[in-house]
């Protein structure tokens, strides 16, 4: 079994990555195999700070300013919490630097290499093992996103903005295919479950 594993959910909202990751932590749990879960924003201590301002409805920030507080958010993960467990149990993150990617570059327009820099500074040896990448249609989306009791401020974007995002995960997925699995929410849940676990069995040789 492999100890040094990172895995990573990743899509917009209402894809169920959140819902899956979850999954897997209880899976592992049964298992006995020792993991620690993260989400971003947020995470530890400081970082779910950031994410409280990111997400707060009454929130007005630039895109830059957006930006910078979620890579300060993941510098706080990574410095106490994810860089004291590499190697040494298995690491889920909803959310990690796909969705800078995604959501600040192809959503918002900006700089890619900026945010591809940063992102390198502060993982420097760190390395994402696997990612599951799950989609979900526009008229999912929208349903999903009625049932929250709750929406935050990422909630509320115009479906175009959700559209480019979307687009923008799958462009990562084509970079290194062999690291992705794009797993279409829209489908049964049972399914997708199933097709989770039988992956995470291939990815720790159990």
């Amino acid at each position: 079994m492999s100890k040094n594993l990172i895995i990573c959910f990743e899509g917009i909202e209402g894809s169920g990555k959140s819902f899956h990751l979850k999954n897997v932590a209880l899976y592992l749990k049964k298992k006995r195999i020792p993991f620690i879960k993260l989400r971003e924003p947020g995470g530890s201590k400081n970082s779910e700070k950031i994410r409280k301002l990111i997400l707060n409805n009454k929130s007005t920030f630039r895109k830059k300013t957006d930006l910078l507080l979620y890579l300060a958010a993941r510098n706080e993960n990574i410095e106490n919490v994810i860089t004291k467990n590499y190697k040494k149990k298995i690491i889920l993150i909803d959310r990690f630097i796909d969705s800078t990617i995604a959501y600040q570059h192809y959503g918002m327009k900006l700089d890619k290499k900026i945010i591809q820099i940063i992102n390198s500074y502060l993982l420097k040896k760190i390395k994402i093992s696997f990612t599951f990448l799950l989609t979900v249609s526009e008229k999912n989306l929208k349903l999903r996103l009625n049932k929250r009791k709750k929406l935050n401020r990422y909630d509320k974007f115009a479906n175009s903005f959700y559209k480019r995002v979307q687009a923008g995960f799958i462009n990562q997925s084509k970079m290194n295919k062999k690291k992705y699995l794009i797993i279409n929410s829209n489908n049964k849940v049972s399914e997708n479950k199933n097709l989770i676990t039988e992956k995470i069995n291939k990815l720790l040789n159990i």
